[in-house]
């Protein structure tokens, strides 16, 4: 065997990325490979990125229940899966369009201007790409505990938008105009209630130090989140239904209709905690 000291020094320099790529999983290289990608294009380092990325997966993750929503007015099947089925039809096309022209006001003369502003204040430094993409591991934790954290922050902040008149009249009472709200209503809320939790959600990354493709999946993963909160319908394959630690649809059109429950977007915890919980489930 050859001693270690015998080896040249830049060759000892070079042993423990040769052990990482050894013991790098099939998953790991894959994320390294989409991480080469990424940073080729240089997307990451775009100022508007944030609010771009934030309008853009909840437009396409609403995608599919505007077709359920479609098809609910001749399928049975999916009217019994709707929330509010004996409340009237589901939302027309007309009230999709509508919305989706206030997010994208909203978005083009506040949103993106301010979040634009915010991201050229920070430090250059910490928006440097590093080389090596998360393992898979790392990505998971990191997405889960930036799940937990927003979740958590969220939570303050929505029971603080109900209990404070204030800031319900001119923040939040936008976002309470639909009692059975829809996929795409999710972000349908005045300009300073969505740049805040835009701001929760990059603050939450921020703040545990995550890589900045941890972040990117955090992020969709917080969209579709959201969506399914918003969608209207208790799906046999909702995420609720197989994590029981999740509130769902359910749980966040109960908080739509009765106010005063249900604030945690995501989690029960809280809820349970404060003594704001609702159960909502049938089955």
């Amino acid at each position: 065997m050859l001693n270690q000291q015998c080896v040249r020094p830049e060759l000892r320099a070079e042993q423990p990325e040769m052990n990482a790529s050894i013991a790098a999983t099939p998953s790991d290289l894959l994320l390294q490979d989409v991480w080469d990608a990424v940073r080729a294009r240089d997307v990451l380092q775009s100022r508007h990125l944030p609010a771009a990325y934030a309008l853009l997966t909840h437009v396409l993750l609403s995608a599919p229940f505007f077709a359920l929503d479609s098809l609910a007015a001749v399928w049975p099947r999916v009217r019994w899966w709707r929330l509010a089925a004996g409340s009237g039809p589901p939302p027309s096309a007309a009230q999709w369009l509508r919305c989706l022209g206030r997010l994208l006001l909203r978005y083009a003369v506040a949103v993106v201007p301010a979040t634009a502003l915010l991201q050229s204040l920070g430090d250059p430094e910490l928006r440097e790409l590093p080389e090596l993409a998360p393992s898979c591991w790392r990505l998971c934790t990191e997405v889960a505990a930036c799940l937990l954290l927003f979740d958590a922050l969220f939570f303050a902040w929505h029971l603080a938008m109900h209990r404070v008149p204030w800031l319900y009249v001119h923040v939040h009472r936008q976002h309470h105009q639909q009692q059975a709200p829809f996929a795409l209503a999710a972000q349908d809320a005045s300009w300073v209630e969505l740049l805040s939790l835009l701001l929760l959600a990059l603050a939450s990354a921020r703040l545990l130090g995550c890589h900045p493709l941890s972040e990117v999946v955090f992020h969709l993963f917080n969209s579709w989140l959201a969506v399914e909160d918003h969608c209207g319908y208790d799906l046999p394959w909702a995420l609720s239904r197989v994590l029981p630690f999740l509130g769902g649809a359910p749980h966040h059109q109960a908080h739509h209709g009765l106010y005063g429950v249900n604030f945690a977007p995501y989690f029960t915890h809280w809820d349970k905690l404060f003594g704001t919980y609702r159960s909502t489930r049938k089955d």
